[in-house]
């Protein structure tokens, strides 16, 4: 009895610890489970694992103590490291980075560039102050403004070297302002250096700021050069014409940051170079310019507009499709050729319309088209990096504007409609072929502007039917409008139907009946217009009876005539525009020819009218296209 309660005892204490064990290796599998679900790897956690179960398994591989031992000894629990909470899938939160917050942005960015602006102000003011108490002469007051600009950007360079860069730029921005204001004073203020030296002065403290940001790979200072480069020549002005000094210091300056931005990723700074461009070559025009001029105005000019057409496919930016572009990037991509290409054409034309000529204008638009054409299709080569879908987009965009303003810049009338459809007509069939949206777009685009031109401009009327401008100019219309239909036809054929092809096919052939009623319409109206105003006034309600009575026939010929051949080509399409065209003729013969019509036109209209509706209502009871039952039929168009 006393080996039984013994081996009680003793065997007690060991299922307990064998049991707590199995709960232990229960709980790691299952943080072990918990760790696989919510995605945290366990490259780190599997060691910590393994030692745990060789520690179980050890423990329990050990003589047992005596209850009693081990409650007088309970075993301190293993230190575990502690395991990061799961993050359910999210990413761990990044700390964010210096200047990412408004405040950060207010207090480093914002408030130290109008602390620089304060304490060029505060200079200047320092000079004015100096000057009307005659504490300083002119040479002192230059000299301490010139060594005082030195000093602050020597002083800039230890920042930089601590670490504070941005700080370091600031004061660079302040003591090139302070040199600018002190060569800027010695020329105009004291007359100490004429305008040629405070020029070439001013020329090397952007050329030092300019190599400063190439050695230091600072973007800020190099856009500080700019702003220095171009208040250089407003600074040294003598109110005289130097354009070609003005000029060719400007396209040095360009070229400077064509060169900078192909090898540095400095998009911005063609926007400072452009915009700076712009001003003074307008100030600059607007006072000086005159007829004498201008060949070397044009040659400058050309030069500028070739500099910033090829620079954003010189700036170094990624250019790839689907790439991800900064903000001065796809500004870069976007607005500068769009303004380059804008305001070059209008300088240029601004030039060529001193001349008075007529041609100028329109050749200066085609020559801009073909411009755009030619860069559309330069490939890679060297520095020149490959055009982009969307830059490629703009440049063929540009060349259909150009194309189209060409046409009213030098034809008016029946010729600008012409030339509007035409052209649509052609970017349509090469939408076509190279499958083009934007193409196709602007095809749209120039075949509605020549529809809207062909219904506004009508040339008068003609005594003599079809044989006159106005109907030969309709016959253009719908024959242009017939071969987009077909394009659209046989593109939607190629594509299975698929894209907008359907939709512009269906569009073209409406617009192509549309032009005949409405062509027929204009001759009848100025037959009887012309003999009512020629003949006798006492028979003008007559011919007005005439005229109202050829419409209802001209608008039942023509429904009848779409209507068979919507039976003939089984085309609903064309069915259903006869339809609303004799619903027309039903509604005009009962509301305006029965008040209007002698009594033998509104015995012929109404007899005429009711007899074809009755032979469309037995075509559609007989059901010769089984359109009851659904079969054979066919929507073209």
């Amino acid at each position: 009895m006393g080996a039984v309660q013994w081996t009680a005892m003793e065997t007690n204490p060991s299922d307990s610890l064998e049991l707590q064990v199995g709960e232990l290796r229960l709980r790691v599998r299952r943080l072990e489970e918990t760790l696989i679900r919510h995605g945290i790897a366990l490259q780190e956690a599997k060691p910590q694992l393994a030692a745990k179960d060789a520690a179980a398994a050890q423990a329990s591989a050990q003589p047992v103590q005596p209850a009693a031992e081990i409650d007088r000894k309970p075993a301190p629990p293993p230190a575990e490291p502690p395991i990061a909470a799961p993050n359910f899938g999210y990413p761990a939160p990044v700390a964010a980075p210096d200047g990412s917050s408004l405040e950060s942005r207010v207090g480093a960015h914002w408030f130290n560039r109008i602390g620089i602006v304060a304490t060029l102000i505060g200079m200047a003011w320092f000079l004015k102050w100096a000057m009307d108490n005659h504490w300083i002469g002119p040479s002192g007051r230059v000299l301490i403004g010139l060594i005082a600009g030195a000093a602050f950007i020597a002083w800039s360079e230890r920042f930089r070297n601590r670490g504070y860069a941005f700080f370091s730029y600031s004061l660079k921005a302040v003591g090139s302002g302070t040199l600018y204001l002190s060569l800027w004073a010695a020329f105009s203020l004291y007359q100490l250096v004429p305008a040629g030296a405070a020029f070439a002065a001013m020329i090397l403290v952007t050329a030092f700021n300019g190599f400063m940001a190439w050695s230091q790979d600072a973007e800020l200072l190099a856009l500080y050069a700019i702003a220095g480069g171009v208040v250089t020549p407003m600074l040294v002005s003598t109110g005289e014409n130097h354009e070609i000094t003005l000029f060719t210091y400007l396209l040095v300056l360009d070229v400077a940051v064509l060169i900078l931005v192909a090898l540095r990723p400095w998009s911005r700074l063609l926007f400072a170079a452009f915009l700076g461009t712009v001003l003074l070559y307008i100030g600059w025009s607007s006072d000086y310019y005159s007829d004498a001029q201008f060949a070397r105005t044009v040659f400058f000019l050309t030069c500028f507009f070739l500099i910033f057409a090829f620079a954003p496919r010189l700036a170094r930016v990624d250019l790839e499709d689907g790439a991800h572009h900064s903000g001065w990037d796809s500004l870069a991509l976007v607005v500068l050729p769009v303004a380059n290409a804008a305001l070059g054409f209008i300088a240029f034309y601004v030039l060529f319309d001193w001349f008075k000529s007529d041609w100028a204008g329109a050749w200066l638009a085609v020559g801009f088209a073909a411009f755009y054409l030619l860069l559309l299709r330069l490939p890679a080569w060297g520095r020149l990096r490959a055009s982009p879908a969307l830059l490629s987009a703009l440049h063929l965009t540009a060349a259909v504007v150009f194309l189209t303003m060409a046409i009213p810049l030098k034809t008016h009338g029946r010729w600008l409609t012409a030339g509007w459809l035409a052209e649509g007509a052609a970017l349509l069939w090469v939408a076509s072929r190279q499958r083009l949206r934007l193409l196709r777009v602007l095809a749209l685009i120039c075949l509605a502007m020549g529809f809207v031109a062909l219904i506004l401009d009508n040339p008068p009327a003609s005594a003599t039917p079809f044989f006159n401008e106005r109907f030969g100019s309709y016959l253009v219309g719908i024959a242009v409008f017939a071969f987009a239909a077909w394009v659209a036809i046989k593109a939607q054929a190629e594509t299975e139907g698929a894209g907008a092809w359907p939709a512009v096919a269906a569009g073209s052939l409406l617009t192509v009946n549309l032009l005949i009623l409405l062509a027929f319409s204009w001759e009848i109206h100025s037959y009887w217009w012309t003999l009512r105003w020629s003949g006798d006034a006492s028979r003008w309600q007559e011919f007005q009876m005439h005229a109202q009575f050829t419409y209802s026939a001209w608008f039942m010929i023509f429904g009848a005539i779409l209507l068979a051949v919507g039976f003939w080509r089984r085309s609903a399409f064309l069915r259903w525009q006869a339809l609303v065209l004799l619903a027309v003729t039903i509604g005009k013969v009962f509301l305006s020819d029965m008040s209007q019509l002698a009594q033998g036109y509104r015995i012929l209209s109404f007899v005429g009218l009711g007899a074809l509706l009755l032979a469309v209502s037995f075509v559609y009871q007989r059901d010769w296209l089984k359109l009851r039952a659904g079969n054979g039929e066919k929507n073209e168009g």
